[in-house]
């Protein structure tokens, strides 16, 4: 069992950039694959990004496709979601998720798919 936490949410500016982080209390995510969701008020929780167990393989929303990026550090110790080019429209407390995989490059893009959530990291963004 895993509990991942959050890291790197705050307030930016449009076109700016911020780099979220995921850990889960030092240990290892390497058996895990993970997930970004998002969810902005009075709006159901969203995918925003993908990554699989092995760190090879990543799937993101259209809507951030190009500007944002999620990577998993060599000891895959920590989940990261580099989010450039922000608009006002990216803001919302966004979520880790993980859960185990049985095949290392699978995604997963669904919030059921996963069973276990951190508590979530506030993104805000200004025009």
């Amino acid at each position: 069992q895993v509990q991942p936490v959050e890291s790197g949410g705050g307030l930016v500016q449009a076109g700016g950039s911020l780099r979220l982080s995921c850990t889960a209390s030092g240990r290892t995510l390497r058996n895990y694959a993970m997930a970004w969701f998002r969810q902005a008020p009075g709006r159901e929780r969203e995918f925003v990004a993908a990554i699989s167990l092995s760190g090879s393989r990543t799937n993101y929303a259209d809507s951030v496709k190009g500007r944002f990026t999620s990577s998993k550090d060599n000891a895959k110790t920590t989940v990261y979601l580099q989010m450039n080019s922000l608009k006002p429209e990216d803001t919302a407390v966004y979520y880790c998720a993980a859960r185990t995989s049985t095949y290392s490059g699978s995604v997963y893009l669904a919030t059921y798919e996963y069973d276990y959530w951190g508590q979530g990291t506030q993104v805000t963004v200004s025009s």
